[in-house]
C-alpha cells in the first residue's frame, strides 16, 4: 500500500509521493483550511482591521446565512459584533498597559466564584454529612480542620467514621 500522508489542516490522508503532496499543498481546499486554522490565533485588532476593509454581505444580512460561509469575501459581522470586538481590543490594551489590573481582576473573579460556590452549596447543619461526621471525628482525625468545612468533598477524601468502616462480607464474582 505504501506510505500515507495525513494533512492536519484538511483532516484527510492520501498516498505520499512528491506529485500528490505538491498537488495537495497547492490546492485551494488546503490553502483555505490552512488560513482558517491560523485565523483562530489572530488577535482581535487584526480581525477588526480585516473586517472593516470588507463590505457587508447582502445575502447574510437578508437571510442570516451565506452559502460561502467562512470563505465569503464579504463581511458577516454585524454592528454589534464589531462593537464587541472594539470593546475586547480596549480591554486588552488596558490590561497590557496596567498588568496589576489583570491580577486584581483575576483575584476578584476567584473570590467572587468562591462566594457564589459557598452560597450554592450552603446547606442546613443537620443535612450536611461532612459536618455531622466532622463533629464526631474531629477529635481523633488528623484531617486539617478546613477540609471539614467543604460541603461537597469527594467520598474518597472524607474522613473515616468514628466507629471505623463497616465490614463488608467477601463475595465471589464470576
Amino acid at each position: 500500500m505504501g506510505k500515507r500522508y495525513y494533512c492536519d489542516y484538511c483532516d484527510r490522508s492520501f498516498q505520499d509521493n512528491m506529485h500528490n503532496r505538491k498537488k495537495h499543498l497547492n490546492g485551494v481546499q488546503h490553502q483555505r483550511s490552512k488560513k482558517a486554522w491560523f485565523d483562530n490565533f489572530r488577535d482581535a485588532s487584526a480581525i477588526l482591521a480585516d473586517e472593516q476593509t470588507k463590505k457587508p454581505c447582502r445575502k447574510f444580512l437578508q437571510t442570516g446565512q451565506c452559502v460561502f460561509g467562512s470563505n465569503c469575501r464579504f463581511s458577516h459581522m454585524t454592528d454589534r459584533d464589531i462593537g464587541s470586538l472594539k470593546h475586547q481590543i480596549e480591554e486588552e490594551r488596558r490590561l497590557k498597559d496596567d498588568p496589576d489590573l489583570g491580577r486584581k481582576l483575576s483575584l476578584g473573579s476567584i473570590e467572587d466564584w468562591l462566594a457564589q460556590r459557598e452560597k450554592r452549596h450552603r446547606a442546613p447543619e443537620s443535612t450536611s454529612v461532612l459536618k455531622a461526621e466532622g463533629a464526631d471525628s474531629s477529635l481523633g482525625s488528623d484531617l486539617p480542620p478546613h477540609f471539614l468545612s467543604i460541603p461537597d468533598l469527594p467520598v474518597s477524601l472524607m474522613p473515616p467514621p468514628s466507629g471505623g468502616w463497616m465490614k463488608v462480607p467477601h463475595t465471589e464474582w464470576g
